[in-house]
């Protein structure tokens, strides 16, 4: 019976840190606090050394959860991560994640050397431990602040964040069997090995990527159970991987890349269930890793540790990245932030588990010191992210919106989506006009009754839309259901209409409005394109003097119109529609647009 009653209180105290963990996300996206700091607090204070007074201390159990959630939190991100994206980006993401991971660990290893008297591998060890971010805190913290960076710095986030975890758990690995070993293995038997890791987590990562997409397409599974064979396929080919000796958080990764970027049956519900999978993944190990730490031997370590916390932010992570970056032209305010968002997170604590498994000597210096460096990375870097970005104009000036999307799968075929979206007040569809010819909506629910296209015409505010649509295309249909400004549709109806071809200098000359000498020569399209980094969305809006010029449609990431409105405060005499002369002018400066666009391209 002492062995039931303490099963049921061990179950309790887990029920009730998910539950503390989960409410306490809320309170930390609300005042900007990263979240995993949160949920090792909790951790902390659940432990031997705080009121919890649980003692824990199991590396081989935190290992193997670790271990799952990785892969599970890894192959979300390659889910997640679209195709489209590596183009223009790739380069210099992977020259982060790979040389750049290199380039910190040896600098951070050179330091650890000195301030904690260890040989060169074991200093080595400290700095692979310590040198990949964490894709869950930095892409958290952007979205809990709202922010939108511009596409090629948000693009290079994104990719080395995702790529360069199985990177830095393979150099820790590696050194970890080098320092069990004595260090006596041969120069070139390391070389195999890093090369047979990376092979064979290349070869089954596509593999079952390809191979989990033609079972979901060719078997018509019970609903629901087309996400619990994506979750079980992951940890099979994670672990098949790990048994081939190979890198299996690299097969995992790529598994999820291949699948994501695959016309699937059901991968909205996919999709939906690794939302709540990767958070309760992140939930358990962030508060298995505070249950680990003991605080009173964190303070043994903490002034040595500190200070490489402080040489990774100032000096570690910034030479990486722009010895990485030189080659591609990054701008000086891009990779200075690039150099900033170097969160360090639950990789760098679950690494710093493996030693203590091996039994390597000084086992304790690497938990304790990463520990320390998470801590402060995530204090300093993660409060600062949203600020830096704006006072280094990476940010786009538009906040990030999402649209509320809901999906629905359509068995027996692949072709089509069912999407809904609430039409709120300011979403770009109300000015819009018309749907994209690609996308039909199906029905419409308004004021509680349902109605076909034909009898509810254009969407209002306060509809539930349904609509069908390409997969590939439902990002581009979200921007049209963004909820914006309320503005009055007449304002957008009075607007003049300008094709996104026309000269700035032609609006210029014809009202009056002030342009910039360097933008004269620029299109509409042109000037919004870079503006909005590449990313212009209906509603957007510039401003000209007394005017302002607002998107009206967008297409493949062009604005091919837009209307010129004028503030109330403009006489009317100014407002004078375009008379035939002035027309004539507009069409011979498009022809002029036109060529040099041609020429540009």
């Amino acid at each position: 019976m002492e062995t039931i009653t303490l099963t049921n209180i061990l179950l309790l105290a887990a029920a009730a840190l998910m539950v503390l963990g989960i409410f306490s996300s809320l309170v930390a996206s609300r005042f900007g606090a990263p979240l995993l700091l949160v949920f090792l607090v909790i951790g902390m204070l659940a432990g031997e050394d705080g009121p919890g007074q649980i003692h824990f201390s199991d590396y081989r159990a935190t290992y193997i959860v670790g271990s799952a959630a990785l892969a599970i939190i890894l192959f979300d991100g390659g889910l997640r991560t679209r195709m489209s994206s590596f183009r223009g980006t790739l380069g210099p993401a992977v020259m982060l994640s790979t040389v750049g991971v290199l380039i910190t660990a040896t600098l951070v290893g050179g330091l650890a050397m000195l301030v904690l008297g260890l040989p060169p591998l074991e200093a080595l060890l400290v700095g692979s431990v310590v040198a990949s971010t964490d894709a869950a805190a930095v892409f958290f913290l952007l979205k809990a602040g709202g922010l939108q960076l511009k596409k090629r710095v948000g693009a290079v986030l994104e990719i080395e964040s995702a790529t360069n975890d199985p990177v830095a758990i393979l150099l820790s690995i590696t050194l970890v069997e080098l320092i069990a070993a004595g260090g006596h293995a041969p120069g070139w038997e390391v070389l195999l090995t890093v090369g047979q890791q990376a092979v064979l987590g290349s070869a089954i990562g596509v593999a079952g990527g390809l191979g989990l997409a033609a079972l979901l397409n060719r078997f018509d599974l019970p609903s629901g159970l087309h996400a619990l064979l994506s979750v079980g396929a992951a940890l099979l080919i994670y672990a098949l991987t790990a048994v081939a000796d190979g890198s299996g958080f690299l097969a995992v990764y790529l598994a999820g890349l291949v699948l994501g970027n695959r016309p699937v049956r059901a991968l909205p519900s996919i999709v939906s269930f690794h939302d709540a999978a990767t958070w309760l993944c992140q939930l358990v190990m962030f508060v298995m890793l505070g249950l680990l730490v003991t605080p009173s031997k964190v303070m043994e370590y903490a002034l040595p540790a500190f200070g490489i916390a402080v040489f990774l932010i100032v000096i570690g992570r910034p030479a990486a990245v722009w010895l990485c970056l030189a080659p591609f032209g990054f701008k000086t305010n891009e990779t200075a932030y690039i150099s900033w968002v170097g969160l360090r997170g639950a990789v760098s604590i679950f690494l710093a588990t493996i030693p203590t498994l091996a039994s390597v000597p000084s086992a304790e210096v690497y938990f304790n010191v990463a520990f320390t460096v998470v801590l402060v990375s995530l204090v300093v870097q993660g409060w600062t992210l949203t600020y830096a970005a704006r006072r280094l104009g990476v940010a786009l000036p538009e906040p990030l919106r999402e649209a509320r999307r809901f999906e629905i799968d359509l068995p027996g075929q692949l072709d089509y989506e069912l999407v809904a979206y609430p039409v709120a007040a300011g979403s770009p569809v109300l000015s819009h006009g018309t749907l994209p010819n690609w996308a039909r909506l199906l029905l419409v629910v308004r004021d509680g009754s349902i109605l076909s296209a034909d009898e509810a015409g254009q969407p209002r505010k306060g509809d539930y839309a349904y609509l069908l649509s390409p997969p590939e295309r439902v990002a581009r249909l979200d921007r049209l259901f963004v909820a914006g400004e309320d503005r009055p549709d007449a304002e957008l109806a009075a607007a003049f209409p300008f094709r996104g071809d026309i000269l700035l200098s032609a609006i210029s000359d014809l009202y009056g409005l002030p342009v910039d000498l360097l933008e004269r020569d620029l299109t509409i399209a042109d000037l919004f394109a870079d503006r909005f980094d590449e990313r212009p969305a209906v509603g957007n809006r510039l401003q000209l003097g007394g005017a302002t010029l607002v998107v009206r449609a967008v297409e493949d990431d062009r604005v091919t119109l837009a209307g010129l409105s004028f503030d109330d405060d403009v006489e009317e005499r100014d407002k004078s529609i375009l008379n035939g002369a002035a027309l004539a002018r507009l069409l011979g400066q498009r022809r002029t647009a036109r060529e040099r666009a041609r020429r540009r391209h």
